[in-house]
C-alpha cells in the first residue's frame, strides 16, 4: 500500500493507494490553522503541521484495518515558497512557518530588485525579479538576527516534514526559486542572489535528486505506526506533483490549479520560445524541458472573500448558496467587471491590494458582485494563458483544486478555453506524489466535461473584452501582470 500526502497551504490532505491497480483504499483531510493578521501576517506553527500529519494517519489506519502494515512507501508533495528556521542537526524549529503569502516583506523585496535590473535575475532564474525568500530573510535580518547562526537552516514546510520523516534535508527546485538561492538554467543552488543578503548556499538545504527516495526514520515510523525503513519520496512542489497526475491525459495539458493561489502548469521543449517575468521554470517530471510553474496575481483567497462578503460567513453554507445564485445565470446583469488583483500591492498607490470594480450602480445586487468576482478570476486566467493556448502549446485544460469542483468555474472555462477539452480530475498531489514507487498509481483519473454550448457568448465576449481594456488601462504599467509571451513553431499532432 501506498500513501501520498498534499500538505497544501491551508489543508492537508492524504491517500491510501493499491500499489497493483491504483484504487484508492482511505483518504483524510484535515484543515491547518493559520494565523493571520491586517499587518499581512500569514503563519502556522509547526508542530500543529505535525499533529495534522498524525490526525490524518490516524483516519487512514482505521480506514484501512489490518492493511495499514502493508505500507510500502510515502511520498510527500508540499506548498511552495514558505519560510522556518530550524536547528541544522536536530531540525527543531526556531520560528513560526511563515506561508508563501505572508505580504510582511514586500517592502523588502521591492528594494531587492531595484538593486539589479530584470535581466540579472532572469540570467540564473528565468524570472525578472527576486525569489521572495530574499525580501523575507532581509525583513527577517532585521526582526530577528538570532535565526541566521551557522547552526540554523533555512527551509521550506516540505523539507521540514520530510526531515521529520527521513532526518535528512532536501528541498524541490520550486521551494528553491522562490526562496532565492537557485540557478534554473543550471538547475543548481547558485550564490549570486544570497550576495545581497549576506548568505551562501550552506545555509539551505541540497537539491532532490530526482525521483530518489529515502528511508523513513525510526522515530517517525514509531509515531505513525509504519515500518521502519519504508522508502519516503519527494518533498515535491505541489504543483509539480499536481502536472505529474494529469500528463497522461493528453500530449500538452494545461494544469489549472484553482487553489489559495491560481497557477497554470504546463511543459515546453526545445521547440517554442517562452517568457514571463514571473514563471517559475524547474526541470520536467520526465524527458526534457521545463515545468512551468506561473502563478496568477489573484487566487481563492479572492474568492473567498467574495463568498464571506455577498453571501455569508459560513463558508459552507456560501458555498451552497453561491450554487442557487449562478443557477440563476452565470454572468452578472450589467457589465459590471471586477480586476482581482487581491493579493498585490497598489499599482496606483501606496497601500496593499489591487482588485478594482467598474461600473457599479445603485441596483447592483450582492449576487452580481459574486458573479462579477467569478468571472473576473477566470477572466485573468484567460488573458495570461491566451497566448500559450493560441501557440498550440497546450491541447487540452486540466482543472484542479478546490474551485475547480464549482460548474460555474467549469462552464466558464470551458467557454473560454474552446475548443480544448476540459477534464475534471479527482485526486491530485496524493497520487502525483506517487511517481517515483509507480507510475500508473500516479495517474488520476478524468472525466471529460461533457455540456451543451455557452448559453450568451456574445454578453461573455463584451465582458472580457471591457476586462481586458480596463486591465490595460489600470494596470498595463505592471509587469506582474504581463501573459506568457510564447513564440509558436510547428507543434507535432
Amino acid at each position: 500500500m501506498l500513501i501520498g500526502i498534499d500538505l497544501g497551504t491551508t489543508g492537508l490532505k492524504a491517500a491510501a493507494y493499491d500499489p497493483d491497480d491504483g484504487s484508492c483504499l482511505a483518504k483524510a483531510s484535515v484543515r491547518l490553522p493559520v494565523q493571520t493578521d491586517s499587518d499581512g501576517r500569514r503563519e502556522q506553527i509547526p508542530d500543529d503541521v505535525m499533529d495534522c500529519l498524525v490526525s490524518v494517519f490516524a483516519s487512514l489506519r482505521e480506514q484501512t484495518g489490518p492493511r495499514w502494515a502493508e505500507v510500502s512507501g510515502l511520498g510527500l508533495a508540499a506548498q511552495g515558497g514558505s519560510t522556518l528556521f530550524v536547528a541544522r542537526d536536530g531540525g527543531q524549529p526556531l520560528s513560526p512557518l511563515y506561508l508563501w503569502n505572508d505580504f510582511r516583506c514586500f517592502e523588502h523585496i521591492a528594494r531587492i530588485q531595484k538593486k539589479h535590473p530584470p535581466e540579472f535575475w532572469r540570467s540564473f532564474s528565468m524570472r525578472d525579479e527576486p525569489g521572495a525568500g530574499l525580501g523575507r530573510i532581509q525583513w527577517l535580518q532585521e526582526k530577528d538576527p538570532s535565526l541566521f547562526d551557522k547552526q540554523n537552516r533555512y527551509v521550506g514546510a516540505g523539507e521540514f516534514v520530510f526531515h521529520q520523516l527521513t532526518g535528512v534535508w532536501r528541498q524541490d527546485a520550486c521551494q528553491a526559486l522562490q526562496s532565492g538561492c537557485y540557478d534554473a538554467r543550471q538547475q543548481s543552488l547558485s550564490e549570486a542572489p544570497l550576495d545581497l543578503v549576506g548568505l551562501d548556499c550552506s545555509f539551505f538545504s541540497p537539491m532532490r535528486d530526482g525521483h530518489s527516495v529515502e528511508a523513513l526514520g525510526k522515530q517517525a515510523a514509531e509515531r505513525f505506526g509504519l515500518p521502519a525503513g519504508i522508502p519516503v519520496a519527494g518533498p515535491y512542489n505541489d504543483h509539480e506533483a499536481g502536472y505529474v497526475s494529469v500528463m497522461h491525459l493528453s500530449k500538452r495539458p494545461l494544469q489549472c490549479s484553482l487553489g489559495t493561489a491560481w497557477v497554470g502548469n504546463f511543459v515546453l521543449d526545445n521547440e517554442f520560445g517562452q517568457g514571463s517575468g514571473f514563471q517559475f521554470a524547474v526541470p520536467a517530471p520526465t524527458g526534457k524541458g521545463n515545468l512551468v510553474i506561473q502563478a496568477l496575481q489573484t487566487g481563492s483567497l479572492t474568492w473567498d472573500w467574495a463568498l464571506e462578503k455577498f453571501v455569508g460567513k459560513d463558508h459552507q453554507e456560501a458555498l451552497n448558496s453561491a450554487c442557487e445564485i449562478f443557477s440563476e445565470r452565470l454572468l452578472p446583469s450589467e457589465d459590471l467587471t471586477c480586476l482581482p488583483w487581491f493579493n498585490r500591492p497598489n499599482p496606483l498607490g501606496k497601500g496593499f491590494g489591487a482588485g478594482s470594480f467598474l461600473g457599479i450602480s445603485p441596483t447592483t445586487s450582492n449576487g452580481d458582485f459574486l458573479r462579477s468576482v467569478a468571472l473576473g478570476l477566470v477572466f485573468e486566467f484567460a488573458r495570461v494563458f491566451d497566448p500559450v493556448h493560441k501557440s498550440g502549446a497546450i491541447d487540452s485544460v486540466v482543472l484542479c483544486g478546490g474551485a475547480s469542483r464549482a460548474a460555474y468555474f467549469q462552464k466558464l472555462f470551458a467557454a473560454l478555453f474552446a475548443p480544448l477539452p476540459i477534464f475534471i480530475p479527482d485526486s491530485m498531489g496524493t497520487r502525483g506524489s506517487l511517481y517515483a514507487f509507480n507510475p500508473v498509481v500516479a495517474q488520476v483519473q478524468a472525466r471529460v466535461l461533457a455540456g451543451g454550448e455557452f448559453q450568451n457568448p456574445e454578453k461573455l465576449k463584451d465582458l472580457q473584452n471591457i476586462y481586458n481594456d480596463l486591465y490595460e488601462r489600470l494596470y498595463r504599467a505592471d509587469p506582474a501582470g504581463r501573459p506568457f509571451s510564447i513564440e509558436s513553431k510547428e507543434v507535432t499532432p
